[in-house]
């Protein structure tokens, strides 16, 4: 392990813990764990925490993102499971497809985060509900040509996952 990764773990895991342990209602079995998911992060990500001026900002910028990752895919999985419950039992997909399918959703959902607020709207406007541009213009306020440009970024966005 690096050292000073290694100083940064010894010094300021038990604040991290703590730190998590008040945002995750007092659970610290999730709370150690998710401290810990932080440093992996740190160490699998090779960043140098030499330069880190703020360790303990750095740390909690890392564990939110962590936790907020967390969060979503579990909202994602319980939506998904919520859906899945209505479908008749000789419909349901295998263990396998379910696997599959629930990580299309996760990569769909990533892909979607990284759209602006309109642009993923519009996005979703036009892919899910079947709305032409004009629509959404108008279900939007604004123009025609922003609803193209905002399809425009939202291909671009699906271009570069795959």
């Amino acid at each position: 392990m690096d050292v000073s990764v290694e100083s940064l773990y010894r010094e300021h895991r038990p604040w991290l813990t703590g730190w998590l342990r008040a945002r995750l209602g007092h659970c610290s079995d999730r709370a150690a764990d998710f401290a810990q998911d932080t440093f992996v992060r740190i160490l699998q990500s090779g960043a140098c925490v030499a330069d880190v001026t703020q360790p303990r900002s750095y740390l909690a910028t890392i564990a939110r993102g962590l936790m907020i990752d967390h969060f979503r895919r579990h909202d994602i999985e319980q939506a998904y499971l919520a859906e899945l419950a209505l479908v008749p039992p000789a419909l349901q997909p295998s263990l396998e497809e379910r696997a599959i399918l629930l990580e299309t959703l996760l990569t769909i959902d990533r892909l979607l985060a990284d759209l602006g607020p309109k642009v993923r709207q519009a996005f979703l406007l036009a892919q899910v509900e079947g709305l032409d541009q004009a629509t959404i213009a108008a279900q939007l306020g604004v123009s025609v040509s922003s609803v193209k440009k905002y399809m425009q970024q939202a291909v671009v966005q699906c271009l570069k996952c795959l």
